[in-house]
């Protein structure tokens, strides 16, 4: 599978955009719209941004004056105001519990079950990654569709106690107010950290915002969802290895190498993307970044573990059972 376009130029993981002011709510009938072309892929573009990016996430939070990276959502603390639905008129206030199934919130309140829709206007606390905390409000939820079922997303809000407003916490390269994918767990944006930038984490106490468009969200839309399986395999580990893969994270440590505009393939030995190209290999990849490289890829400068993983003989023939999740081709 190939894919290129567009993508939000973020440069070190944040991005500081001017926001023009509160946002309304969107009637459903919009916002419907806005799901179906979501949940379809056109020719080699998919959702209209571009396959590589130096966005882990795409998170930014833009106001007047607060800005900063969300590095997680506690699950703990939510809130829901009351909703009338099939059971009856439900009572809002601090959920007992939340969790999720696949990409849908679930929660439990006095004893009774709230899912999917039943979480918009819900308030969630984010936290930064300098350690400040952020309300966020749930505007609206959409179901997924076709194969994606299990693929709901969320238009998120976060509010800037400097003048009340609400402003969105994901952007398309546009600057419109755009979706996010709810994620089990969490991810650390820093880069040049070994082992440490880019690494994900399965903390139980918290989850993900995924930006529609960043790398987070883009590799679930192209079938790595962390938390399905194919034939028994769990692709959380294809995801991770993902998220590497397309921002171009050859040493494992959350710092990009690609720049927008790139074109390259990736496919896999599980079945979910195949190889559609024939074009040069650029990489194997797994959870820690790149198992080896060759001189044929998208760095446009030096990087610094080039002298350990770089290989001109990347690609044997058994490498996806000895290790390798993702492969990477290149034109």
């Amino acid at each position: 599978m190939r894919a290129s376009g567009r993508w939000c130029g973020v440069v070190a993981a944040v991005g500081l955009v001017a926001c023009g002011g509160e946002v309304p709510v969107e009637s459903e009938a919009h916002l419907g719209e806005q799901e179906a072309a979501l949940a379809i892929p056109n020719g080699t573009n998919l959702n209209g941004t571009n396959l590589n990016g130096t966005n882990l996430n795409g998170t930014n939070l833009n106001g007047e004056r607060l800005s900063g990276m969300l590095v997680s959502v506690a699950y703990s603390g939510a809130r829901v105001e009351g909703s009338r639905g099939q059971g009856g008129m439900k009572r809002g206030g601090t959920l007992d519990s939340v969790w999720l199934e696949g990409s849908v919130l679930q929660g439990r309140l006095r004893g009774q079950h709230l899912s999917g829709r039943e979480f918009r206007n819900a308030r969630f606390t984010g936290k930064l990654d300098d350690g400040r905390q952020v309300e966020l409000r749930v505007d609206a939820v959409h179901p997924g569709g076709g194969t994606n079922q299990d693929v709901w997303t969320y238009r998120v809000t976060y509010h800037e106690p400097a003048n009340g407003h609400w402003y969105p916490l994901c952007k398309d390269p546009h600057g419109r107010a755009a979706d996010a994918i709810a994620v089990a767990g969490r991810w650390d944006y820093r880069q040049g950290l070994p082992g440490v930038g880019g690494a994900k984490y399965d903390d139980p106490s918290a989850f993900t915002f995924a930006c529609e468009g960043a790398a987070i969200a883009k590799c679930i839309r192209y079938g790595y969802k962390p938390w399905a399986s194919v034939n028994g395999v769990s692709l959380a580990a294809h995801h991770q290895a993902c998220t590497r893969l397309v921002r171009a994270d050859y040493c494992g440590d959350g710092t990009s190498h690609t720049v927008d505009g790139q074109w390259v393939n990736l496919f896999d030995g599980v079945g979910v993307q195949h190889d559609t190209e024939s074009w040069a290999l650029e990489a194997e990849w797994d959870t820690e970044g790149a198992r080896c490289f060759t001189p044929h890829n998208r760095a446009k400068a030096p990087v610094t573990c080039q002298a350990i993983r770089t290989q001109t003989q990347c690609g044997t023939p058994d490498a996806f059972s000895t290790g390798t999740l993702l492969r990477s081709e290149t034109p």
